[in-house]
């Protein structure tokens, strides 16, 4: 165990997406190690100086001063159906042993994201819950229309998360649907997500470990917005993901299965196959602290560009000031 953190040293990791599942081609991001353990530091390439900072809370929190006690032991879990055909969408389901999925849609024909919720309907059966998650990629129009004829597909959806970029133009959908709308990216990427009045904008709010800049901080964020909640990955290693879970395990209420059942989506990861964050019927364990990664692995998973590597670090060097 170190008693300074070796920010110059930080590992720089690249894990291919699997292939079959529309997942992102390659999660890059860096390991870093405190006191108490690891954390991860993994944003989007195009995420704001205020994200960097949140995401570098973050991932000192889990090496540092550790996570709140949780006040439940095991968290309901969501399989996250990317963009992909309906029978690969239909093996995932199957496969995850989750009774909630998170299905990706609006990046494509209409026809094929019905197609896609369909087989997870069908995975599922009659009492699985779906919920669909549209990154922001509708106007207003074309998200009433869509999530209508989604419904109808899927024979009710919990809620649709983040059918449209702007918290205005969530509003404005929201007036003319009757299913619940969850943001999520909206709130995420705010300078300030706790000063964010959704009162007209959304019924639920999505909460995210890295971005929202840990536990502690995601807490208070939750208690200002004064929404439902449900947590989400962002695709992180299970060192990251570790930190969704402990956020899932200590909000005071949980609603709603949460969107961590994604280490899937990434053909391997930086700790031991035994440690692994894949859900067991449906379920994950919450744990004190972030699994450790595993020497081989991350020497295994170097990002190898010298180019990518210097930018990491350079990202990381503007997080920390």
């Amino acid at each position: 165990m170190q008693t300074l953190i070796d920010f110059d040293g930080a590992p720089v990791f690249a894990i291919p997406g699997t292939a079959d599942t529309g997942a992102a081609a390659v999660r890059e991001g860096m390991l870093i190690e405190g006191p108490q353990g690891w954390g991860e530091f993994s944003p989007a390439p195009d995420a704001s100086p205020a994200v960097l900072a949140r995401w570098l809370t973050a991932a000192v929190e889990a090496g540092t001063v550790g996570w709140p006690d949780p006040v439940r032991g095991r968290i309901p879990v969501a399989v996250r159906v990317p963009a992909v055909g309906a029978a690969e969408a239909h093996r995932l389901v199957t496969d995850s042993g989750c009774r909630t999925a998170d299905v990706v849609v609006g990046y494509g024909p209409p026809a094929d994201d019905v197609a896609r919720v369909q087989a997870v309907r069908d995975a599922l059966g009659p009492s699985g819950s779906i919920r669909c998650d549209a990154n922001g990629q509708w106007g207003i129009d074309d998200a009433v229309a869509a999530i209508d004829t989604l419904e109808r597909a899927a024979g009710g959806l919990q809620y649709i998360e983040q059918p449209c970029a702007t918290t205005e133009e969530l509003a404005a959908v929201r007036r003319r649907i009757g299913v619940p709308v969850a943001v999520d990216e909206a709130l995420r990427n705010a300078p300030d997500p706790s000063a964010l009045d959704l009162t007209d904008v959304a019924d639920i709010a999505v909460l995210s470990f890295g971005p929202m800049g840990g536990v502690r901080r995601a807490l208070r964020i939750a208690e200002a917005i004064g929404l439902p909640c449900v947590v989400t990955s962002t695709g992180e290693t299970s060192v990251g993901l570790a930190g969704g879970v402990a956020l899932a395990g200590v909000l005071p209420e949980l609603p709603f299965a949460c969107g961590l059942g994604t280490r899937g989506l990434l053909t391997g990861d930086v700790v031991a196959q035994a440690r692994w964050l894949v859900p067991v019927d449906g379920r994950l364990p919450v744990a004190p602290m972030p699994p450790g990664p595993d020497a081989d692995l991350i020497r295994r998973f170097a990002l190898a560009d010298s180019d990518r590597v210097a930018w990491w670090r350079q990202r990381l060097r503007g997080a920390l000031h």
